[in-house]
Parts: C-alpha cells; sequence; structure tokens
C-alpha cells in the first residue's frame, strides 16, 4: 500500500511538473527562448518541440498503454531533467537547477515503485530484482 501512495504522488508531482512547464512555455515563449538562449541554445526550434516532449512524456507513464513507452518515457523525461540541470549549473545558476533536482528524485520514487502499483510490471526492473 506505501508503494502505491508513493507511486502516485511522485508521479503526480513529475507530471504536475511537467505539464506546468509545458503551459509556461506557451504562454511566456519570450521568456523561455531568452533562458534557453541564455544557457546556449537556439531556442527557436527547442520550444515547440520542448513542449510536445512535456505533455507526451507524462501522458504516456500515467496513461501506461504500452509498457515498453511509459518505460522509454521514463529515461526520456530522466536525461531531459539530467541535461537541464547540468546545463544551469554549467552556466553558474544553481537556483535553476532546483527544479530538474526536484524532478530527478519524484522521477526516481516513481519509477522504483511503479512495479507495485501497476498490474503489468516493467521488464526492466524486474531484471536487475526490483
Amino acid at each position: 500500500m506505501a508503494l502505491t501512495t508513493i507511486y502516485w504522488t511522485s508521479t503526480a508531482l513529475l507530471s504536475l511538473l511537467y505539464f506546468s512547464s509545458a503551459v509556461m512555455y506557451l504562454t511566456k515563449a519570450t521568456y523561455v527562448k531568452r533562458v534557453l538562449g541564455d544557457l546556449g541554445y537556439s531556442a527557436a526550434h527547442l520550444v515547440p518541440v520542448m513542449v510536445g516532449v512535456k505533455i507526451l512524456g507524462p501522458l504516456a507513464i500515467l496513461s501506461r498503454v504500452s509498457v515498453p513507452l511509459s518505460d522509454l518515457a521514463y529515461a526520456g523525461i530522466f536525461y531531459h531533467l539530467l541535461l537541464s540541470g547540468l546545463a544551469h549549473l554549467g552556466v553558474r545558476k544553481p537556483a535553476g537547477a532546483i527544479p530538474a533536482a526536484i524532478g530527478l528524485i519524484l522521477l526516481a520514487a516513481s519509477v522504483l515503485s511503479q512495479n507495485a502499483a501497476r498490474g503489468v510490471p516493467s521488464a526492466w526492473l524486474q531484471s536487475i530484482g526490483i
């Protein structure tokens, strides 16, 4: 029961983080492009792609239409959060890395508790004994 609660709480909060970020990307596009530019990225082509990723990733995890697709979404979110945090640290703006750090904690809790909460287990977690 506790693992199920951990799973749904961490997954809901991670999804909320991503959905609210997608809304910010849509409503404050100028600000987002400036921040991405400050991080050294050409923001003009990244913003629409990131909006899609920030919506589709959590949807794949929440809906779990396909376990491999859900696992792929977890992997994509992991790399996105890791690279986002490192990008902020790389330009010496550690406060900007805080949402990524929180997201990584929520992601770890969600991934590690998903087999206890979902009907169809993730095979790769079973293969490492979780």
